[in-house]
């Protein structure tokens, strides 16, 4: 054990009266006085040491042999002593500083695990630091576009705002400890009013790889190099504790997100659910969740949008190439702005507003070529993001694009099953638009579409979406025609594999021009404006029943495996509706159908001339038709009996269909009446096509008994408007030519 300094001095004062008292003379007496001086002098410094010396000297004096150089010897022993005694003054001093300094360094160090998160951990490191800067002030300051901004500061400082060229730039922007020992000699300092300062530290705090904040403290004394050392250790101690809180934020994130979007039953609910969470996280005021469809952007969900003219943008949506949204769509890379009104891309709203703000990050969509959803979030005020930030906003979308994968899936097999049950409770024809929307709706990339049946041999469109469907409705496609628009090999058609085409591979348009005429498709069906296709073949026992054609008018890109998968969904049940269609309609074309002759008969001969009288008003299509009645067919039939009358009819009809042009309509009106409907035909080649005809049945003969035709034409619109008007001008016209003993009149 060793004896404390006041212990030694005090025994060597008592050890030498006492040797005194026993009768010993110098020099044994003096040297205990010497020690009990020097002790004192080391202790408490020189005026002590030379109080001790004269206590020392009075005492000594009733003792023979006392002189001056006794006296010399004490006052050497308080000068040589408060000369050693100062370098352990200071020692000790410091030491006692160090072990206060480190005691409150332990204290601050054992409370930063109770922060509930890194805003509180940050505002309680200035009171936990207070007592390390007496006479001065403990700060932490976090960065700002101009400077830096005071979060909290113990004493409380007027100064609120400071910019980035003091002792805390230099720390923030080399990453490491500045300490300033005196401040009048630093060009940059920045003081703080009502303070006086003598030495600044300013210490970053690190997250995730960048200096979040600066933890400053400034006082009147110097910090000793252990104190710098310390207080360095400290701020990487917080800078672990704050990557700890953003990793514990970010699983309780992402575990309170999947419960959320576990308990949605729609897309919108769980868009809706998920931006709610992730504006607590990270104190915003309002975001949105986008959903590219074709040419528009559309708000699948948002929270925190007032102004009126925002609220109309999430409704109307946002055009092709419009807003951040688009440019994350198109670059598949994230954006982080607090600048917003310098974006190349902006929502002329938001910037006549003064947002400035904002985060856009893909929401990944698997097997697709873009993603399909972009969650953009903001504020008004400008503010930087944190790397922190950043990694959680990727983490979160990643985990959300999971989630609304699964809902969008679960939402398709729904679909699917609506269309079999509506199946069982509608005509199949009835369900081919509803079809083609819900596929468009489901397939990812989809925003316009056809549909094409194969019907008495050739592909005819029977549901467009975003197409003229009435002007398609024209055009006829042979299976030759279908397998060179697919551009695939037959067999694959058969087995119904989808294919995607797009504008960057090949000229979509060009192909178009060789299936069907140019002035139709380009302008009922859109072609030049075609930038990707998906062609499903929908097959049914070797035999492709239809083709149903998805399209995006806008991204070449639009399609990618997400979408080939998801347009499978549509295949089984359009084969079931084609073929339950193709069952009924068989049943519907006997009664269209004149039994005899295999024509269609007057019931659809009338139905087949409304239709195509609409579209010739609709579009400005001529369309003619013809009467016929037959020339001796009642002598035949007297002379020769019904069997060869039949025979008569059957043969009439043979030549009518050999000469038949394709696109022309025949039909047995009934008896020795037949009629003809011509659509996309001007009077004149309807007349052609009428001697056509005549020349071929008066070429007909039966035992001798040779047949002939009289053929009435009238053309739409300069005979009629109306098909009673139509009609009326061709019967007319029959009688006249019957009259006149002529094949054809028009």
């Amino acid at each position: 054990m060793v004896l404390p300094y006041p212990v030694i001095a005090l025994g060597s004062v008592l050890l030498g009266l006492w040797v005194g008292l026993l009768g010993y003379t110098d020099p044994y007496i003096l040297p205990w006085f010497m020690v009990f001086t020097a002790a004192t002098a080391s202790v408490y410094g020189l005026g002590w040491g030379l109080l001790a010396a004269g206590l020392s000297t009075l005492l000594l004096l009733p003792f023979p042999g006392f002189n001056l150089m006794a006296l010399a010897l004490l006052l050497l022993s308080a000068l040589l002593a408060d000369g050693i005694g100062q370098s352990l003054r200071r020692a000790h001093r410091r030491a006692k500083a160090l072990a206060r300094s480190q005691k409150l360094l332990a204290e601050a160090l054992e409370a930063l695990p109770q922060a509930p998160d890194r805003e509180a951990l940050l505002r309680t490191l200035p009171e936990r630091l207070a007592a390390l800067g007496e006479g001065g002030h403990v700060g932490v300051w976090v960065p700002t576009p101009q400077g830096f901004r005071l979060l909290e500061s113990v004493p409380p400082l007027p100064l609120q705002e400071v910019p980035a060229s003091g002792v805390l730039g230099r720390a923030f922007r080399e990453g490491h400890p500045a300490y300033v020992p005196d401040v009048s000699q630093e060009p940059g300092y920045i003081p703080a009013p009502g303070l006086r300062t003598l030495a600044e530290l300013a210490l970053p705090l690190w997250e995730r790889g960048e200096v979040v904040a600066i933890l400053n403290l400034e006082r009147d004394s110097p910090f000793a190099p252990e104190e710098v050392e310390g207080l360095s250790r400290f701020a990487q101690a917080v800078s672990l504790q704050l990557d700890r809180l953003v990793d514990l934020e970010e699983r309780r994130l992402m575990a309170e997100l999947a419960e959320r979007l576990q308990s949605a039953t729609r897309l919108s609910e769980a868009g809706e659910k998920a931006l709610a969470l992730l504006l607590q996280a990270l104190n915003l005021p309002s975001g949105t969740l986008w959903e590219a469809r074709g040419g528009r952007m559309e708000a699948l969900a948002h929270q925190g949008v007032e102004e009126p003219t925002l609220l109309r943008v999430l409704k109307e949506g946002l055009p092709y190439g419009v807003g951040l949204a688009w440019q994350v769509y198109e670059t598949q890379s994230p954006v982080f702005t607090a600048r917003y009104a310098e974006e190349n891309q902006v929502v002329p709203a938001l910037k006549a507003l003064g947002w400035r703000t904002f985060a856009a990050l893909p929401i990944p969509s698997p097997g697709a070529p873009r993603s399909r959803r972009v969650l953009v979030v903001g504020q008004k005020e400008e503010r930087p993001w944190r790397q922190a930030e950043v990694e959680l906003l990727l983490l979160f979308c990643r985990t959300l694009g999971l989630g609304l994968e699964r809902l969008t899936e679960k939402n398709r097999h729904q679909g699917v099953n609506q269309l079999f049950l509506n199946l069982l409770q509608h005509p199949p024809e009835d369900l081919y638009q509803p079809l083609l929307e819900e596929a468009i709706r489901q397939v990812p990339g989809a925003e316009a579409g056809s549909l094409l049946v194969l019907e008495e041999g050739v592909y005819r469109f029977r549901a467009a979406v975003g197409y003229d469907l009435e002007g398609l409705q024209a055009v006829r496609f042979t299976p030759e025609a279908m397998l060179l628009w697919y551009s695939r090999p037959p067999e694959k058609a058969r087995r119904g594999e989808p294919r995607v085409m797009s504008t960057e591979e090949r000229p979509i348009a060009e192909i178009s021009h060789q299936t069907a005429p140019e002035e139709v498709i380009d302008r009922a069906g859109r072609a030049r404006e075609i930038q990707a296709n998906l062609c499903l073949p929908i097959p049914y026992k070797g035999e492709i029943l239809a083709y149903l054609n998805l399209d995006n008018l806008h991204d070449p890109k639009a399609f990618g495996e997400d979408s080939l998968g998801a347009a499978h969904f549509f295949a089984a049940p359009l084969a079931t509706l084609l073929h339950e269609s193709r069952t009924r309609k068989l049943l519907e074309e006997a009664a269209l159908t004149d039994p005899l002759t295999g024509l269609g008969n007057r019931r659809a001969f009338d139905r087949f001339l409304l239709e195509e009288l609409r579209r010739a008003e609709r579009y400005g299509y001529p369309l003619s038709l013809a009467i016929l009645d037959l020339r001796g067919f009642k002598g035949v039939n007297d002379r020769l009996g019904h069997a060869v009358g039949d025979l008569a009819l059957i043969k009439v009809a043979e030549a009518l269909q050999k000469e038949r042009r394709n696109g022309d309509r025949l039909f047995r009106w009934g008896g020795d009446e037949f009629a003809a409907i011509f659509p996309h035909t001007p009077k004149n080649g309807a007349i052609a096509a009428a001697f056509r005809y005549a020349r071929a049945i008066e070429g007909l003969c039966f035992d001798g008994l040779c047949l002939g035709v009289n053929i009435g034409v009238a053309a739409y619109p300069e005979d009629g408007r109306s098909a009673d008007e139509l009609l009326s001008t061709a019967d007319t016209r029959m009688y006249q030519a019957k009259n006149l003993g002529l094949p054809v009149m028009a």
